[in-house]
Order: structure tokens, then C-alpha cells, then sequence
């Protein structure tokens, strides 16, 4: 398996990095300046960029916490699902060159 090092539960905090923020925080950020708040001051009172503000507006706006976490954990059972395709691809032409070679 080529990612060995990376499915070590030790190991995986050195390439998943945590998010600052949780998903009620973001919500909150961004009902709090829907609500009439200024963005600017909103993002220095919360330590953001106003371009984080920005981002998190367009991927997360009309966004319930509960939908913001089953988004996350889609995301994260995406990115599993392909890492193993491309494993099992690199597997199938591996083996499919073990045979070729022996015909």
C-alpha cells in the first residue's frame, strides 16, 4: 500500500490539519454578520481574514450546523473513498502487468 505512513492515527495529525474554527463558530460568524454587523469588525472581533469570511459565505451561507457537519463528514467519507479507488487501481494495472508478463 503506498499511503501506509499516512493511515497511522499518529501519523495523520501531521498531514489533516484541524480546523480552527467548529462548524456552530462558522454558523455563528456568519449569522452574526447577516444580522446587520459589520464585516469587517465581525472578522477582527473573531481573529478571520475578511477573505475567510468571504469563502465561508459562498461555500456555507443558508447553512444549519447540523447540515455543515453531514456536509464535513461527506467530504471526509469522499476523500476515503477515493484514496481506496486509487489504491485498488494501482493494485489492478500492478497485477495486470504480472500477468501480462507472464503470457
Amino acid at each position: 500500500m503506498i499511503h501506509a505512513e499516512v493511515e497511522n492515527p499518529k501519523k495523520r495529525s501531521l498531514y489533516v490539519k484541524k480546523p480552527k474554527f467548529s462548524e456552530r463558530q462558522i454558523v455563528g460568524i456568519l449569522k452574526e454578520a447577516e444580522l446587520g454587523a459589520k464585516v469587517g469588525e465581525t472578522c477582527r472581533k473573531h481573529g478571520i481574514s475578511e477573505a475567510t469570511y468571504y469563502k465561508w459565505k459562498t461555500q456555507f451561507s443558508g447553512m444549519t450546523v447540523s447540515h455543515l457537519s453531514q456536509l464535513r463528514e461527506l467530504q471526509a467519507e469522499n476523500a476515503n473513498l477515493k484514496r481506496m479507488c486509487a489504491d485498488l487501481a494501482l493494485m489492478h494495472h500492478a497485477l495486470k502487468d504480472v500477468v501480462h508478463r507472464k503470457l
